[in-house]
């Protein structure tokens, strides 16, 4: 979504790699004084690759060699940079819900496609369902804020495995969403329907997505 390359005939990848190393790796991390600027770059791929899974800072900070304090640092300089964004887990149930993971998606899939080198059509793709749910997350936030609509925005999920891939709280009503690419039935958790009674499910595919994120 980047102004240049939408502007910009084929190959949108080379505007990618300009754009992530004038920006990605110059600017940021030189004004940030990071002493270790490497860690970031592999920091930056990791989370790429768990796009819209579930990350531990801790599990990270083991892949990197760092305290998850470190980490939790670095995301938050990635976030002030609007590279990613977090969103965290629901929960009014803490011996049932998910709530001390948290999801990292990246604000331009054209980034996150270049750290991975993955500029393939999505019929040659195997991570259809995490470049389409980070894509939907990313628009819905951007119409959220341009529209005003306060609330909370979180995904959900329970220790048996039930889950929403994404929850907004508004004016005390729950409004749960899941992300399907090619399917048009799914079914909401039984989990879900049961604790909150009075919450809404939708299901967002290809065919209705506009007015999810427009």
């Amino acid at each position: 979504m980047y102004p240049e390359v939408l502007g910009r005939e084929q190959p949108k990848s080379d505007t990618y790699r300009e754009l992530s190393g004038a920006y990605l790796y110059k600017d940021i991390l030189q004004l940030s004084n990071i002493r270790h600027a490497d860690k970031i770059v592999k920091l930056l791929k990791l989370l790429a690759f768990q796009a819209g899974s579930q990350v531990s800072m801790h599990e990270l900070g083991k892949s990197l060699e760092m305290s998850h304090d470190t980490v939790n640092s670095y995301i938050d300089l990635l976030e002030k940079g609007f590279i990613v964004f977090r969103l965290s887990g629901f929960s009014r149930n803490l011996r049932k819900e998910v709530n001390k993971m948290t999801k990292v998606f990246f604000y331009d899939l054209g980034i996150r496609n270049m750290l991975i080198e993955n500029f393939n059509p999505l019929d040659m793709r195997q991570d259809v369902g995490a470049l389409w749910e980070n894509f939907l997350v990313a628009e819905r936030r951007k119409k959220v804020e341009y529209q005003r609509m306060f609330g909370s925005t979180y995904f959900w999920r329970t220790y048996s495995g039930a889950e929403l891939d994404y929850l907004e709280e508004r004016d005390g009503q729950l409004f749960g969403f899941e992300f399907k690419w090619r399917s048009d039935k799914a079914k909401a958790p039984a989990t879900w329907l049961e604790t909150y009674p009075n919450a809404s499910y939708h299901l967002v595919n290809k065919e209705n997505f506009l007015e999810f994120v427009v």
